[in-house]
């Protein structure tokens, strides 16, 4: 069961989702930027940011944002459990999700855009 029987808080960063038929709340915290660090074996949040720049983002990437976004909005989930949620959307909504946890931590506040 996840945090999330409330709404998102935007002023925090927070971001709703549908997954697995259940309303959840994804935040990009420092430990989930951290965690994505390991993940993709960079040293500091500016080689983070730049291989996300170019908007090549594979199926695996989309999986370790959307699982590290989950546990920073307070969702208990392992690595495994995600490749079998179904966000909804789809593929499209996944990656759509992927991009709007990317653009909560690195774009702007000024220059987001309301999904």
């Amino acid at each position: 069961m996840g945090a999330g029987a409330g709404r998102a808080n935007r002023v925090r960063g927070e971001i709703e989702a549908v997954i697995n038929g259940e309303r959840r709340i994804l935040c990009m915290t420092l430990g989930a930027l951290a965690e994505l660090e390991t993940a993709f074996g960079v040293d500091n949040i500016g080689d983070l940011a730049s291989r996300f720049s170019g908007g090549r983002i594979g199926t695996r990437d989309v999986m370790a944002i959307i699982a590290a976004g989950l546990r920073g909005g307070g969702n208990v989930i392992e690595d495994g459990d995600l490749g079998d949620m179904r966000v909804e959307g789809g593929i499209g909504g996944a990656v759509s999700l992927a991009a709007r946890l990317l653009a909560s931590a690195f774009v702007p506040e000024g220059q987001k855009q309301n999904p």
